[in-house]
């Protein structure tokens, strides 16, 4: 009687090794060509990021450093936020650009090289995508799958913030939306219900205005009346993966990775971190602040020099665009890097020993 409990952890211990042992041929595959991986946490996270693009850092109003400030950016010097009691806290305002979320566009459904190559259960060869291959015009099409991870990148190397001025709860890397699961990035018309304003911009007088938010963009400043352009890109409009195949693959994988925030901040997924209404808490915009963002390439060939915002040219703003052959196959890893004040913005005193923690 008393070897029984043994027999029975021993046997169920077993029944779920071999359970295991048969799901993970099919629900994880191992590395392989077609699926590289990204080795993300590595050396990499230090050598491959654009330190620079950090720049200006805003304290108390100050900017300390080079750089630009969006339009929209709080200059309140102090702030006064409440903590999870209700009680009022007073701090200084710090604002950045902040390296917080990864996003990776895939042709083969479920790859994700940023899990060290893993092709994870989705999808199937319906969502299967393609770089397209028309080099002149836009006789082709392109469609790319994403993945969203949150990447607070300052948190996971313990750098600069205070975890009290995260108000998004997120201080380790996740996975936030896998486009494989959604109906509307592969489809136009499902995507249509969740963005109708694309029946009354579809029109010429709002394709001509596109051009001005191209020059404005190219110059640095992407212009946030024009919600529904992309700059030099194209049109930001619908909310889906399938697009032209004109131009660069820098533009293509940039145009894709602009319309999965647009379509994660019209479902509240991703929030507004700059502006005075943001320096206690991130709020909902359900129509994305262009400027509020810029994007930097992780891989395959990384961006250390600068960052690009919201529909600039890649010719102008030097985004790698030849692939070695050796990489053409790398499905790219793209940087979104907010402006956050900082979400929500603050820097609080420290509590004394006897005060209660906030």
């Amino acid at each position: 009687m008393s070897n029984r409990p043994d027999r029975t952890l021993i046997a169920t211990l077993l029944a779920w090794s071999l359970a295991l042992t048969s799901l993970t041929p099919t629900t994880v595959l191992a590395s392989n060509p077609g699926c590289p991986d990204a080795k993300l946490f590595s050396a990499k996270l230090i050598t491959d990021i654009c330190w620079a693009c950090l720049f200006p850092i805003r304290i108390a109003g100050l900017s300390l450093f080079g750089g630009s400030v969006p339009a929209g950016a709080s200059r309140q010097p102090a702030c006064l936020c409440n903590d999870g009691g209700g009680f009022p806290h007073p701090g200084l305002t710090i604002s950045f650009w902040e390296p917080a979320r990864l996003v990776e566009l895939t042709r083969a459904p479920g790859c994700s090289p940023t899990l060290g190559g893993m092709r994870l259960p989705l999808g199937s060869k319906r969502l299967l995508g393609t770089s397209g291959k028309a080099d002149y015009d836009s006789g082709d099409g392109g469609f790319q799958n994403y993945h969203w991870y949150a990447f607070p990148l300052l948190f996971l190397l313990d750098l600069f913030v205070d975890s009290r001025c995260n108000r998004d709860g997120i201080v380790d890397f996740d996975i936030l939306y896998l486009s494989e699961i959604d109906p509307t990035w592969n489809d136009d018309e499902l995507a249509f219900f969740t963005n109708p304003e694309a029946a009354w911009l579809a029109n010429p007088v709002a394709l001509a205005a596109c051009l001005g938010d191209a020059a404005a963009a190219t110059a640095g400043t992407p212009l946030d009346t024009l919600f529904w352009c992309a700059g030099t890109w194209g049109n930001l409009y619908p909310f889906s993966g399938p697009q032209g195949t004109l131009g660069s693959r820098a533009r293509a994988t940039s145009l894709s990775l602009t319309r999965a925030l647009a379509a994660l901040h019209r479902r509240g997924l991703a929030r507004r971190t700059m502006g005075d209404d943001a320096v206690c808490k991130a709020p909902i915009n359900v129509v994305m602040k262009k400027t509020g963002y810029k994007i930097s390439m992780f891989y395959p060939l990384p961006e250390t020099q600068r960052a690009h915002v919201i529909g600039e040219s890649p010719s102008f703003a030097r985004i790698p665009s030849t692939t070695p052959p050796s990489r053409r196959s790398s499905p790219p890893a793209l940087e979104p890097i907010r402006f956050r004040s900082p979400p929500p913005g603050r820097i609080p005193p420290r509590p004394l020993p006897s005060s209660p923690a906030h």
